[in-house]
C-alpha cells in the first residue's frame, strides 16, 4: 500500500475522530479523495481488506458463543427481516424498473429480488467496529446484533456456494469433522504456547492457515473457515487474549477495507443520485428491525441500540452484486450504484451510533409502548436492591475491588456485568453480582428516582467509551453520589473527570503504588522482626 494511501488515510480518519464520528468514516472518505485522483485499488489492496475481513471473523468467533444463535430473537429475527426486506425492496426497485428509470430499466423482477437480497445484508465490518469502540461487544444488544449478523453471513455463503456454481468437495465433510476430533490438540497447543508473539503467531495460523486455507481448499468460502476456526477455540481460556494480540493487526487491515470500498468506482452524478435514492431505504430496515425486535420480547433500549448497530448497507451485497455481474446478470453501473449506497449508509449510521445513547435518552418515552408486557428474562431492568455501592465490569479489577469494598461494608455492595458468563461465575464463587449494562438509561433514571439508594459508583469497566457513557448519564441525570473510575492511560483521566467522575486511577499508576505498599510492609515487617 503507497505511503500517501496511509497518509491521507490518517489524517481524514484524525479530522472525523475529532467531530466525534469513528476514524472509518475518514478511511471511506479517504477511498472516495484518492479515487477521484486517479488512483486504484489494485491487488495488494485487495489482499489487505481480505485479511482485515479475516481476521475480523476469527475475533467475532472467538468471541461468539453458538447457543445464542438458537435463540429465536437471532435466528427467526434475521430470517425474518430478511425475507420481507427482499420482498419489500424487490417490489420498490421493480417498481422503478417498470417506470424506467435509468440502469433499474435493466432488471426484470428476478434480478429486482436479488439486487434486494444484496441490500438486505448489514455490515458486519461496521457494526463490530462500532460495538467495539463503544465497548459494547458483550452487551445484550451487542450479541444480538452479532448474532443477527452471523445468520446473514451464513444466508451470504450459502448463495455464493450456489450462484458460482462451486459444489464444496466431498473432503468439506471429512474437514470439518477432522478440525472437531483436533480440537483437544489444539487446545493442548495453546496450553503450552505461552503468551505474546507466539500467541499471535498460532493465532493468525488458526484463522488464515486452518481456517481459510483449509475450508479454500475443500470449496467452502475461505473467510467462514476463519469464523468456524475461532468458534471451535473459542472455550478456551486464552481465547480472549487472542483476540486482543489480534485487535491491532486487525484494525490496521480493515483500513485498506474501507479504502478499497471508496475506490471501487468513479461514481457519477447519475450513480450518486441513484445509490442515495437506495439508501433511503436503510430507514426502513431500522424500523423494521426495531419493530420486530421488540415482538421478541426486547426492550425497547436493546431494540433500538441493536437497530442502530445494523442501521447500514453491508459489503457482503458488494460480493452478491459482483458474482451477479461476473455471470452476466446485472450491468456494471451497478457494482458502483451499491457502492455508494453502501457508503452512505456507512456515514450516516456513523453519527447516529456515536449519540446512540443520547437519541435514545431523548426518545425513551415515547418509545416505551412498543414494549411487550412480557420481557425476555436476559433483557429485564437492572434492580439493584438494597446495594449502596454499585461496581460495573466484573473483570480481574473489577473483583479486586468488590471483594475489597465487600469487607469493609458488607452486604450493601453489588456488582454488575453485562457478560453472562461471567455473571454465572461470580455467583457461583458466592459474590452479589447481577447481569447489567452500565450504559443502562433506565436504570439510572430509576436510581436517580430512589435518592440515596446507590451513593458510590465504580465504573472498572475495560473500555474507556463505555466508562465516558455511563458518566455521561449520571451528569446529564444530575446524579448526586460519587462516582470513581479506572483508566489504562493518562489523557483519559481528564476526560472522565471533565465529563463529571469524581475520582479517576490510572490501573498502572495504582498497581505500582499497591506493589510499593505492599514491599513497604514486608520490609517493615522484617525489620521489626529483626530488631526484636
Amino acid at each position: 500500500m503507497d505511503p500517501l494511501w496511509i497518509l491521507v488515510a490518517f489524517i481524514l480518519g484524525f479530522v472525523v475522530n475529532r467531530v466525534g464520528l469513528p476514524p472509518l468514516v475518514g478511511y471511506l472518505i479517504a477511498g472516495f479523495v484518492l479515487k477521484a485522483f486517479g488512483v486504484e485499488g489494485g491487488e495488494t489492496l485487495e489482499k489487505i481488506a481480505d485479511l482485515g475481513v479475516t481476521l475480523l471473523l476469527f475475533s467475532i468467533g472467538l468471541k461468539l458463543r453458538l447457543r445464542t444463535l438458537v435463540k429465536p430473537e437471532i435466528w427467526a429475527g434475521a430470517s425474518i427481516h430478511m425475507m420481507v426486506t427482499v420482498i419489500f425492496f424487490g417490489g420498490g426497485i421493480y417498481t422503478l424498473s417498470l417506470l424506467r428509470l435509468p440502469v433499474f430499466d435493466t432488471l426484470d423482477f428476478r434480478l429486482s429480488l436479488l439486487m434486494a437480497f444484496a441490500l438486505s445484508f448489514c455490515s458486519t465490518v461496521f457494526a463490530v467496529k462500532v460495538l467495539e469502540e463503544r465497548g459494547d461487544m458483550s452487551s445484550l444488544h451487542g450479541r444480538v446484533s452479532i448474532g443477527i449478523l452471523i445468520m446473514q453471513d451464513i444466508f451470504a455463503v450459502l448463495f455464493l456456494t450456489f450462484s458460482t456454481g462451486q459444489i464444496p468437495s466431498p473432503w468439506a465433510i471429512a474437514l470439518v469433522c477432522g478440525l472437531l476430533i483436533a480440537r483437544p490438540g489444539l487446545f493442548a497447543i495453546l496450553n503450552r504456547v505461552g503468551h505474546r508473539e507466539l500467541l499471535l503467531l498460532f493465532s493468525i495460523f488458526l484463522a488464515l492457515g486452518l481456517g481459510t486455507g483449509g475450508f479454500g481448499y475443500v470449496g467452502l468460502k475461505p473467510d467462514l473457515g476463519a469464523l468456524f476456526i475461532g468458534i471451535l477455540v473459542a472455550d478456551h481460556p486464552k481465547a480472549k487474549e487472542m483476540a486482543k494480540e489480534l485487535l491491532n493487526f486487525k484494525d490496521l487491515f480493515l483500513v485498506g477495507f474501507f479504502l478499497s470500498i471508496g475506490l471501487a468506482g468513479v461514481p457519477s452524478l447519475q450513480a450518486v443520485g441513484l445509490g442515495g435514492l437506495l439508501a433511503v431505504g436503510v430507514i426502513f430496515k431500522v424500523v423494521f428491525f426495531f419493530f420486530l425486535l421488540t415482538r421478541f420480547k426486547l426492550r425497547v433500549r436493546t431494540s433500538l441500540l441493536t437497530s442502530f448497530c445494523l442501521a447500514n448497507y453491508s459489503e457482503f451485497g458488494l460480493l452478491v452484486a459482483t458474482t451477479s455481474f461476473k455471470n452476466g446478470w446485472i450491468v456494471s453501473e451497478w457494482l458502483t450504484i451499491i457502492a455508494i449506497s453502501l457508503s452512505i449508509t456507512l456515514v450516516l449510521a456513523s453519527p447516529m451510533n456515536t449519540y446512540a445513547h443520547s437519541i435514545y435518552s431523548r426518545l425513551s418515552r415515547r418509545l416505551k409502548s412498543f414494549e411487550t408486557k412480557m420481557r425476555l428474562a436476559e433483557d429485564q431492568p437492572i434492580d439493584s436492591g438494597d446495594a449502596e455501592i454499585a461496581i460495573f465490569g466484573m473483570g480481574r479489577v473489577g473483583i479486586g475491588v468488590y471483594d475489597d469494598m465487600h469487607r469493609r461494608y458488607g452486604e450493601v455492595v453489588i456488582g454488575i456485568d453485562f457478560d453472562e458468563e461471567i455473571v454465572q461465575k461470580q455467583i457461583a464463587a458466592g459474590r452479589n453480582v447481577i447481569c447489567g449494562d452500565p450504559t443502562d438509561y433506565d436504570f439510572w433514571v430509576k436510581s436517580s428516582q430512589d435518592k440515596g439508594k446507590i451513593q458510590t459508583v465504580l465504573l472498572t469497566l475495560p473500555e474507556h467509551a463505555a466508562n465516558m457513557t455511563a458518566v455521561s448519564l449520571l451528569t446529564e441525570l444530575k446524579y448526586t453520589g460519587s462516582i470513581a473510575a479506572t483508566v489504562k492511560f493518562d489523557d483519559e483521566v481528564e476526560a472522565l473527570k471533565d465529563a463529571g467522575a469524581h475520582t479517576v486511577f490510572n490501573l498502572y499508576t495504582e498497581a505500582g503504588y499497591g506493589f510499593a505498599k505492599h514491599v513497604y510492609e514486608i520490609v517493615d515487617s522484617v525489620g521489626g522482626k529483626t530488631q526484636h
